[in-house]
C-alpha cells in the first residue's frame, strides 16, 4: 500500500472497536474518543497493516501478467466451460474506450482493458468467462448467455461493471 493519507476520527459513542476503511485515496480510522495518543498510533499502524493484508488478499494474481491471465483462463475454462475454450493468447491492453475486453475468435486472442486491473477478482473472472465463451459461440445469443451463466456471479459482475462505468462516466455497456 502506498503511503496513504490517514484521517483519525474519534467518537464518544465508540467504546472498544477500531475500524478502518478506504475513502478514495484516504484511509479513515475510527477509534474510541478515550484512547491515548500512543494507543491511537498503535491502532492506526495496526489497521493500516490489516487493510493492506485484506487488499492484497483480494487482488487476483491474474492482474500481474499476461501469462497469469492465460493461466486463469485455463482454470475458468475447465471449471465453467468444460475445458473447451482454449485461447492462443490473453493480454492486458491500454484502456478501451467502449468495452471492457474483446475477443477475436479467428485467431483465438483475448484482450482485457487495463481498467479491470483493480476490480474484484470475481468481476475479472466474469469478463474472462465472457470472452472465453466467444471462442465457443460468436455473438450474444441465447446459447452464448447460457454458457456465460455457468459462472455463478454473472449478474452481480454485470451490475458491478455497469455501476463502475456510470460512476466514472466511461459509457461502457455490457452487451446483451
Amino acid at each position: 500500500m502506498t503511503q496513504a493519507e490517514v484521517e483519525v476520527r474519534r467518537s464518544t459513542r465508540r467504546r472498544r472497536t477500531v475500524t478502518a476503511y478506504r475513502d478514495g485515496d484516504k484511509v479513515i480510522v475510527l477509534i474510541p474518543a478515550r484512547m491515548s495518543r500512543s494507543e491511537e498510533e498503535h491502532w492506526v499502524a495496526e489497521m493500516l497493516a490489516r487493510l493492506q493484508r485484506s487488499e492484497t488478499k483480494r487482488r487476483s494474481p491474474a492482474r500481474e501478467s499476461d501469462e497469469a491471465l492465460l493461466l486463469r483462463c485455463a482454470n475458468l475454462s475447465a471449471r465453467y466451460l468444460g475445458g473447451k475454450a482454449h485461447p492462443a493468447s490473453v493480454r492486458w491492453v491500454p484502456p478501451m474506450r467502449t468495452r471492457w475486453a474483446s475477443c477475436t475468435p479467428s485467431d483465438r486472442t483475448i484482450r482485457i482493458s487495463e481498467r479491470l486491473r483493480d476490480v474484484p477478482p470475481w468481476v475479472l473472472d466474469y469478463v474472462l468467462v465472457h470472452e472465453l465463451t466467444h471462442l465457443l459461440v460468436p455473438g450474444h445469443g441465447p446459447s452464448f448467455w447460457e454458457l456465460v451463466h455457468n459462472y455463478p456471479r454473472t449478474e452481480r459482475a454485470v451490475g458491478y461493471l455497469e455501476g463502475l462505468s456510470a460512476a466514472a462516466g466511461w459509457g461502457i455497456e455490457v452487451e446483451d
